[in-house]
């Protein structure tokens, strides 16, 4: 299943666009039984560990089948804990095994590794992004996944994705094809930093003699206990970031190196315990994979059961003999999958992306079973990457005969995904010289009486398109030149203003995004009328007192930062005039409250919020949120230019659809006195709602209006004011 990226991309249900897993670690599978030597990490006979090549296979099959959406799998995205304990354990042990023989640390020879094994198959798979962008995406996305496949072969993407799930302009981007690899950037980031910091380590124990078991783990413990405690605060204080950022997965990676560092101590354990800890810690995945869901906060105190699960079957196999964990783990089947499993990763997400654009629904969403067979054809290219680019050159002689050899393989890797994302932004078409703003009349066009105007029928083409599909993402009201709204992260109250301060009339501009796009008609009133205005906007966040539903929880942010914007409404005795609009149409009651319990509690708050501010002196007037289209109309109009016929969507459909006038319309009803303004008519004129209207394209990215068309509008809304305004 595909849908839009989320915000907080923890929560959404197990047919969204979820960060997927990172990518199996890069090391042999391999681990070592040893003794300690005075001063030094000894070296001892290695051994294949074939239940970590099937706790590989583990993750990939849970995130696998959570993207493909299988209900059972709603907490698959556990995976990328599964694969941070695999890392920080292969990588450190790997280590600690090479200054055991050697002494020292080669540096060079430890990234050439990395780079033979990793960067190779990346490139491919970033080289085939770029084509299948420009084949099958729409036009429209190609701007932002080319940066998207830029940071990725880079492997910062996963600071890009944490900066857009709290940024406005990107709420309604739909998932990126290279979305996956922030779990990649993650692993670089850890494989660039994790052996610098073990030679400081050693450095420290060589000059005051210290145990160098301790120092290791003190080592571990200063950067792995702190990233805990961060990654609890700011899963709760900042989900969407917390999911993404390096900070907050280290402890993860440490689990598994200090693993690594008590290694020697395991094979100690009695067999029994060897048992209950596989079985137990591979229960504890599967727990997690199938209790975990879209409300759970992640990462936190959450991906302690996966993760310590992980390290529970990771121990139990040092004791060197099978144990009932390896019945599943240490099979043909696991291994296989294990070994396929890193080409299988970059590539089944690709291919899901470009599944939902072709065969997905109106909303993008792509059924289960197509998911499932895409998933499991993405078992063919993921073959022909190992067999041809990952195992031939990961085994080149001469590159690990030399590996400084490797740099130059590196680099020429890393150019070919900064090439592809090159030729990706270079693809994307100009706009044409004829879409001139000015020209365009949008709503003008329209009479006293649009539902009979033949200008507000849908027609199939128009001589021109302003915004163009292309210009609309950025087409976003603005309060002279401001954003003027905060993000859905954060409580701070914070406001614009514009206008004479001394003004007759001041007017407070309130709600979430759907009120911000009403900016630019506002200002245009205001320079007429000679208004102040004052804006107290936030993404997400209605004007209520009560928990909105966010994503399937409580949006704690709006809950604090509303309390303070309700207060200041209230006793700012300068506002003469508070003007809402949202797309919220319920509240939050509980994980087992009904839509229809929620949607009531969201009417009475509304109602009692309304009318505690005309109490208070204020008057209230609430602007009905526009249609919501069942289809992205922006994306359609770039894929249909000459039939915009196949953008339009139902009167019928936009009615059930309403997004807040859901709940608008009925606590207007309840309230007393509270004046309402209604354009609907303008924006969707007849049976069928046009995706262009006047040359002007009505829609932007999901149901927001564009900048030029609400422009286009402001006569109507004038008009609507002034007949309500007391």
């Amino acid at each position: 299943m595909i849908t839009r990226r989320s915000r907080n991309p923890m929560h959404q249900s197990s047919t969204t666009a979820v960060p997927p897993v990172p990518p199996p670690p890069p090391t042999s599978a391999t681990a070592r039984p040893r003794t300690r030597a005075a001063g030094r990490l000894p070296a001892d006979a290695q051994r294949f560990r074939g239940d970590i090549q099937g706790l590989r296979a583990v993750a990939v099959i849970a995130v696998l089948g959570f993207h493909a959406g299988l209900p059972f799998m709603s907490g698959g995205f556990v995976g990328v804990d599964v694969f941070f304990v695999i890392s920080g354990f292969l990588i450190t042990g790997l280590i600690d095994r090479e200054i055991g023989r050697t002494g020292r640390l080669s540096l060079t020879r430890f990234w050439a590794r990395r780079v033979r094994r990793l960067l190779p198959a990346t490139a491919v798979v970033l080289a085939a992004v770029a084509v299948i962008t420009m084949v099958v995406l729409p036009v429209t996305r190609w701007a932002s996944i080319a940066w998207d496949i830029a940071t990725s072969a880079l492997y910062v993407v996963n600071w890009r994705l944490a900066d857009q799930s709290v940024n406005y302009l990107a709420s309604d981007d739909a998932p990126s094809p290279v979305q996956h690899f922030w779990s990649l950037a993650v692993e670089e980031q850890f494989y660039l930093v994790w052996p610098l910091l073990i030679l400081v380590l050693l450095w420290l124990q060589r000059r005051f003699h210290l145990s160098i078991t301790r120092v290791l783990l003190g080592g571990i413990a200063a950067i792995g206990i702190p990233s805990l405690i961060w990654s609890i605060y700011l899963t709760e204080t900042s989900p969407g970031p917390a999911y993404f950022v390096s900070t907050t997965r280290l402890w993860e990676l440490a689990v598994g190196a200090a693993l690594a560092i008590i290694a020697h101590r395991l094979p100690r354990l009695p067999v029994a315990w060897a048992h209950a800890l596989g079985a137990g810690g591979l229960a504890a995945i599967v727990v997690a994979v199938v209790a975990y869901d879209s409300g759970t906060p992640f990462p936190g105190t959450a991906a302690l059961l996966p993760t310590l699960g992980a390290a529970a079957v990771i121990a139990a196999g040092t004791v060197g003999r099978r144990t009932l964990a390896d019945l599943v783990l240490d099979t043909s089947v696991m291994r296989d999958i294990g070994t396929l499993s890193y080409s299988l990763y970059l590539w089944h997400w690709p291919l899901l992306i470009a599944a939902a654009v072709m065969w997905g629904g109106d909303d993008g969403t792509l059924p289960v079973a197509t998911g499932v067979v895409v998933v499991g054809f993405s078992v063919v290219p993921a073959w022909l990457t190992y067999r041809l680019v990952e195992a031939p050159i990961h085994h080149a002689k001469l590159l690990v005969r030399l590996p400084g050899w490797a740099a130059v393989l590196g680099v020429g890797c890393t150019a070919i995904g900064v090439a592809a994302a090159m030729l990706v932004s270079q693809a994307v078409p100009q706009p044409p010289s004829y879409a001139v703003t000015s020209q365009a009349q949008g709503a003008a066009v329209l009479d006293d009486e649009p539902d009979e105007d033949p200008d507000g029928e849908v027609v199939d083409s128009v001589e021109y398109i302003t915004p163009t599909a292309l210009e609309a993402p950025d087409d976003v009201a603005r309060l002279d030149g401001e954003l003027c709204i905060s993000d859905i992260e954060g409580t701070d109250l914070e406001s614009c203003t514009y206008g004479p301060a001394d003004a007759e009339i001041t007017v407070a501009i309130v709600g979430d995004s759907k009120m911000h796009q009403w900016l630019t008609a506002f200002q245009q009133i205001a320079d007429e009328r000679g208004w102040h205005l004052v804006t107290y906007l936030k993404s997400g966040c209605p004007l209520i007192t009560g928990d909105v539903v966010f994503e399937d929880a409580p949006n704690e942010d709006c809950t604090a930062y509303n309390e303070a914007r309700y207060d200041t409404l209230r006793t700012d005795d300068a506002i003469d005039y508070v003007i809402t609009s949202q797309v919220a149409s319920r509240a939050y009651l509980g994980p087992d409250a009904s839509d229809a319990e929620q949607s009531d509690a969201m009417i009475d708050d509304m109602v009692g919020v309304w009318e505690g501010l005309e109490e208070a002196g204020r008057q209230v007037v609430v602007m009905i949120d526009n249609p919501n289209p069942s289809i992205d109309v922006m994306e359609c109009v770039a894929e249909h230019p000459d039939e915009l016929g196949e953008c339009a969507f139902s009167r019928d459909d936009r009615e059930r659809k309403g997004g807040g006038a859901a709940a608008q319309l009925p606590a207007l009803e309840r309230a007393d006195g509270i004046s309402s303004v209604d354009l609907r008519d303008y924006i969707c004129p007849g049976e069928a709602c046009p995706a262009v209207i006047g040359n002007v394209l009505v829609y932007r990215r999901g149901s927001h209006l564009t900048a030029t068309y609400v422009s286009t509008l402001t006569p109507r809304l004038d008009e609507a004011l002034m007949e309500v305004m007391r």
